[in-house]
């Protein structure tokens, strides 16, 4: 694949109200949101599919989506209000979310940005809050279908998926040619089980790569040439806010820039995984969302 090829990357973009000190700031987010921003700062083509208002929460999201370089699709303009999660920030730098949020989507509009894509992604809150959830499914399950890379990140929001998350998730996985979780959503999918245990339940569906992040232990990761681990990059936490998202669009960045890493090749997918913590690693070294340069990357590579 080349950079001509174009990610499509579906699901929710909002506003982080981060509640740091006693006092509130506002950052651009939403993980798929994220995930597009990442992509594009790495000069990979993407466009997000989302749902913003015409008000002035939804023109900040436009505007920070646009200035790293990817496209807003039109349809994803509403006259509701923007959507957004107050993040409360623990100790450690990691958040705890409370949403205020409404997922929809237009299926026909879905489809059709599909089919100019050449990969697609999606996760977190759009594939289990409905009515946009059935939408984003059958989005990612038609493209595969089509002959499309996939990929998923469920991001398990446990305040918004419902008691079992597991139907949901699986069949996200049954499309995908990517699948790439935290420990945190292998704890919610599958308590109890090792991080092996859990990449090789989630394989069975047929994914080509599964991805587990491990924050300070780095990334875990099973494919065809067997197991693959990787160290994180030591440094300083502002936050953790938006690294699962940078290591997902460096992910996906690599799977457009070398062929070798959906195929199965192990020093590929070695690769993609030491780019993926050092471009997570440097996100959570600066406050909020705020995934690197590619350049930024190189650098630190």
């Amino acid at each position: 694949m080349t950079h001509t090829d174009t990610v499509l990357v579906v699901g929710e973009a909002l506003i982080d109200i981060v509640e740091r000190d006693g006092t509130d700031a506002e950052h651009v987010g939403g993980s798929p949101a994220n995930v597009a921003v990442g992509i594009a700062r790495q000069g990979v083509s993407a466009t997000l599919l989302t749902r913003l208002g015409r008000d002035d929460r939804g023109r900040r999201i436009a505007d920070q989506v646009t200035a790293s370089g990817a496209e807003v699709d039109e349809s994803s303009w509403t006259d509701a209000a923007t959507s957004t999660a107050r993040a409360r920030l623990r100790g450690d730098g990691s958040a705890e979310y409370d949403f205020d949020i409404v997922w929809a989507l237009d299926a026909a509009a879905a489809g059709a940005a599909a089919d100019a894509a050449s990969v697609v992604h999606s996760g977190s809150i759009a594939l289990f809050l409905q009515p946009g959830g059935e939408v984003a499914l059958t989005t990612l399950e038609r493209a595969r279908e089509a002959g499309r890379i996939v990929t998923v990140d469920p991001n398990v929001r446990p305040a918004l998926v419902g008691d079992d998350p597991r139907p949901v998730a699986e069949r996200a996985f049954g499309a995908a040619s990517l699948v790439k979780l935290s420990d945190e959503d292998a704890e919610a999918l599958y308590p109890g089980m090792s991080a092996e245990q859990v990449l090789e339940t989630i394989a069975a569906f047929g994914p080509r790569i599964v991805v587990m992040t491990r924050g300070g232990e780095g990334a875990l990761a099973v494919g065809a040439a067997g197991t693959v681990e990787v160290a994180p990059l030591r440094v300083d936490v502002a936050d953790t806010i938006g690294a699962g998202d940078a290591f997902m669009a460096s992910l996906i960045t690599s799977i457009v820039d070398d062929a070798d890493l959906l195929a199965g090749d192990a020093d590929a997918l070695q690769r993609a995984l030491r780019r993926a913590v050092v471009m997570a690693g440097i996100t959570v070294s600066r406050p909020g969302a705020n995934p690197p340069t590619r350049a930024e990357v190189d650098a630190a590579l």
